[in-house]
């Protein structure tokens, strides 16, 4: 089975077995499984001479290390949840064969092909992950290059002070003055250096995390309302007994829903753009919800330019005007027009009185 996720170069042949789980596991689908996964694993380097002398680390990568590490745990856990997720769609394909119920063996099995791909989401989140947790080793290995620096730099200042101390007359402390203005100049372009590789990599790293976060969740949607579909075509209307099981006509339709999973899983592209993220961090302290995918497209439409906006100020101010205006016109005339009913009225009982 291929690892890699589903674009508009994949052909329909190769998702998850076509139609069915069944089909080429017990040939050579389970070889292709079991080829992807050493092939994955092979591109990961394990236990080495360099990993054990990685456990000893200058003070300022120390942290960051086992930060790493850490991610490391957390990938392998991933893949492990990818693995048993495969297992278990071909266990329910193959109970729901032994069944001997027409429906259920063709709705469980493909369900074990949305199940499946599921597992193939969660092994290119690993594959995200572990390529994230590469950038960070740039910023470890920036920190391993700077530590150096430092302790160098503070041990020709503690050098001086301990000789001024001893020989304040001392003439080696000029020497030690110039190495330290030199050590001290290395040093400043370390630390920029590592300030810049840090920030920059920082935002590197968990940007691929995150955006890799948003498709996995946005894949798995797609998937889990296709696996809703198919179990909407299993008849669970209880039968007497003595009755024949209901008869499954639904057989082509399933076949459909799988189709229509597989385009969406092609058409899907990435609704989450640097300006998106840029807008929705502004929600964060408001604690308001952000605004959709939709409503991101919407907004470069709707939005005014500030000259635009400018202008239209003083055209809003001027209608405002206006329309105090014309409500003072219609108050006044509404008055007037009250002021003649009631003369109007008291000509008439007048009239009536005499």
């Amino acid at each position: 089975m291929s690892r890699k996720s589903i674009d508009s170069s994949r052909s329909p042949s190769l998702w998850n077995r076509a139609l069915s789980i069944r089909s080429n596991n017990r040939s050579s689908g389970a070889g292709a499984s079991t080829g992807a996964s050493s092939h994955h694993h092979s591109s990961r380097r394990g236990f080495s001479l360099s990993s054990l002398r990685g456990t000893i680390q200058p003070e300022l990568s120390k942290k960051l290390y086992r930060l790493i590490k850490s991610e490391n745990n957390l990938i392998s856990a991933h893949e492990t949840a990818a693995k048993e997720r495969l297992s278990i769609a071909q266990q329910l394909s193959e109970w729901g064969e032994q069944t001997t119920d027409e429906g259920i063996s063709d709705i469980s099995d493909k369900v074990g092909v949305i199940l499946s791909e599921l597992g193939e989401q969660e092994d290119n989140y690993a594959h995200a992950l572990d390529e994230s947790r590469g950038t960070l080793k740039t910023i470890r290995n920036t920190e391993k290059s700077v530590q150096p620096s430092r302790d160098g730099k503070n041990k020709i200042a503690d050098e001086i002070a301990k000789l001024k101390a001893k020989e304040p007359e001392s003439t080696r402390l000029v020497v030690l003055e110039q190495e330290l203005v030199r050590a001290e100049a290395e040093n400043l372009v370390a630390e920029a250096q590592l300030t810049n590789i840090t920030r920059q990599k920082l935002k590197e790293a968990y940007t691929a995390e995150f955006l890799a976060t948003v498709e996995r969740a946005e894949k798995q949607i797609i998937l889990a309302r296709h696996g809703l579909r198919l179990l909407n075509l299993l008849d669970d209307t209880p039968i007497v007994p003595g009755d024949s099981q209901i008869p499954y006509t639904q057989g082509h339709q399933a076949r459909q829903i799988l189709n229509d999973a597989e385009d969406d899983l092609r058409d899907w592209r990435p609704t989450t753009t640097a300006a998106a993220l840029d807008e929705d961090a502004k929600y964060v302290t408001s604690n308001s919800p952000p605004p959709t995918a939709q409503q991101h497209a919407q907004q470069p439409r709707n939005a005014a330019a500030p000259d635009q906006q400018l202008q239209q100020v003083p055209q809003q101010q001027q209608l405002n005007e206006k329309e105090m205006d014309g409500a003072s016109l219609t108050h006044t005339e509404t008055n007037m027009t009250g002021n003649g009913s009631v003369v109007e009225g008291n000509q008439e009982v007048q009239t009536t009185a005499a």
